[in-house]
């Protein structure tokens, strides 16, 4: 997914990648250094600024109020999203059922008694079997009598045993919980594959057996299967995430809420003279404060920023590429896909 995405290394590591404990650390620091920054070149002097009509009281009451108020409004939210897990007995059979229907036809598919309960497992399973199917469809069309058929389905075939033996690979003995097993499957690009199979599929009927049109519908099978199942283990982990959303945020407004009480309370700013390390105390010290004031908020935005990172690549299910990608010119079709490859982006799957 990485070769697929157009932003900065960096940028890619903070939005997915990162710990959010890390992310939300960042934040505070951040804040800390940008405010310790403008309250040392401030040409009037921070003590004067801050002993002049009591803005520090005022400050510090501001932070108290969005503290609670955002806590609460997450937490509300969180519980409205898990409340959606609730419902009688015949709304709860009919999602078993549901489930149980699932796991069957990827049993038939994988040709497996019983598919894997572990989604990174259970995933890694129908990744495999794209690749085999992959391969059955090179072996298929391994006497037609066509270069540039041949060279198309190579190419294609190359492309899905490349992805999915990475994939496969990052999703064994992943944990659902972690990012690892969600991360695995975005980096499996499904949407494009199953859209290039079909479209080989449809412009080469004739010229391919019956043997490489059956291997291309199994192929495609696979495919289908691997949508709905990477939607699910999604959507289970951002209940995952905002469970320990909520719960970190309770933690992190614990502290929050001291701080700015204390703020308001005992900070007097006559209380801190000197320096430390050539930057005024009272600098430090009122830093410090907003900076852990800020702590639940630094906290929501380290995992909204992974949330909606995922959502936004993950909008359409099926074959539908909702941003440019430069995968279609490896098949050569034609000068419309060639010319929407050349605005290389990245596809639906990240």
């Amino acid at each position: 997914m990485r070769e697929r995405v157009p932003e900065s290394s960096r940028k890619f590591w903070v939005l997915l990648i990162a710990d959010r404990r890390l992310v939300a650390g960042g934040i505070v620091a951040s804040v800390f250094l940008a405010l310790v920054v403008l309250g040392q070149l401030h040409p009037v002097g921070t003590p004067e600024l801050l002993t002049s009509e009591d803005p520090l009281e005022t400050l510090f009451q501001g932070l108290l109020g969005s503290i609670i108020t955002g806590v609460t409004l997450v937490l509300t939210l969180s519980q409205l999203v898990l409340s959606q897990e609730q419902g009688p007995v015949g709304d709860q059979r009919e999602r078993m059922e549901g489930a149980m229907r699932f796991r069957a036809d990827v049993e038939d598919v994988i040709e497996e008694p019983v598919s894997p309960a572990q989604p990174s497992a259970f995933l890694r399973s129908l990744v495999k079997l794209t690749k085999r199917r992959a391969e059955a469809v090179r072996e298929s069309v391994a006497d037609v009598d066509d270069d540039d058929l041949s060279e198309q389905v190579e190419r294609f075939v190359e492309s899905v045993e490349e992805n999915a033996g990475t994939v496969a690979d990052n999703l064994e003995g992943s944990q659902f919980g972690e990012f690892d097993v969600v991360f695995s499957a975005l980096n499996y690009n499904y949407s494009w594959k199953l859209y290039a199979a079909r479209r080989l599929r449809a412009e080469n009927e004739d010229a391919l057996s019956e043997r490489a049109l059956d291997a291309l519908d199994e192929l495609v099978d696979a495919l289908e299967l691997f949508g709905p199942a990477r939607e699910h283990f999604k959507t289970l982990y951002f209940q995952w995430a905002l469970i320990d959303l909520s719960r970190t945020m309770l933690y992190a407004s614990l502290p929050a809420l001291v701080t700015a009480i204390a703020g308001i309370i005992y900070l007097e700013p006559t209380l801190f003279p000197g320096t430390v390390l050539g930057v005024k105390t009272l600098i430090v010290v009122v830093s410090a404060a907003v900076a852990v004031s800020l702590l639940p908020f630094a906290v929501l935005l380290a995992y909204i920023l992974r949330i909606v990172t995922v959502t936004k690549r993950t909008l359409s299910i099926g074959p539908f590429i909702l941003r440019e990608t430069d995968r279609s010119r490896s098949l050569d079709w034609g000068e419309t896909e060639a010319k929407n490859g050349e605005r290389a982006g990245v596809d639906d799957d990240g």
